[in-house]
């Protein structure tokens, strides 16, 4: 911007004062200053203006860009649902594929059975004890009646 010190505007006035006159001085000095006021006004007008364009651009951009993800995810979603719904219809066309033969089914009842005896038997007792497996299931009556103190003691209400 311009350098404007105080021995230039002092100079200005003076120049101002030759050229003018002292009588209409102070009225050229105040159609000045309006006239100053008003080329800021505008100028700040101007640059809000243009900021706020600025602004309006980028949030343009912005939901261009929402967009465009939105749209790629609902591609991606519409893409996966065909995909899922291909998949579904070839297993509903041959169900006969996955059913296992008898000879399947009997090998895999007799593994069955062979892990059960496994899971039963063969294993002491204390190894399920100490694994916290139980072996006996006590009701919660046989339960108070085996840990209950004795009849010699006093109830706490009694």
């Amino acid at each position: 911007m311009i350098d404007l010190g105080l021995s230039k505007l002092a100079l200005i006035g003076v120049v101002a004062l030759v050229v003018v006159g002292p009588e209409r001085l102070p009225k050229v000095a105040r159609m000045a200053g309006t006239l100053f006021g008003r080329a800021q006004r505008y100028i700040n007008d101007v640059k809000a203006e243009v900021s706020r364009e600025i602004e309006l651009e980028e949030l343009r951009k912005m939901h261009k860009d929402v967009q465009e993800a939105a749209t790629s995810v609902e591609q991606t979603i519409a893409q996966n649902v065909a995909n899922l719904n291909t998949e579904l219809q070839d297993s509903l066309r041959n169900p006969l594929l996955d059913t296992p033969t008898p000879d399947q089914h009997a090998v895999k009842a007799k593994d069955f059975r062979r892990k059960k005896l496994a899971r039963s038997s063969a294993v002491p007792a204390w190894y399920k004890h100490q694994n916290g497996r139980r072996t006996r299931v006590i009701s919660g009556a046989a339960r108070v009646a085996k840990y209950r103190r004795s009849s010699g003691t006093r109830n706490f209400f009694q």
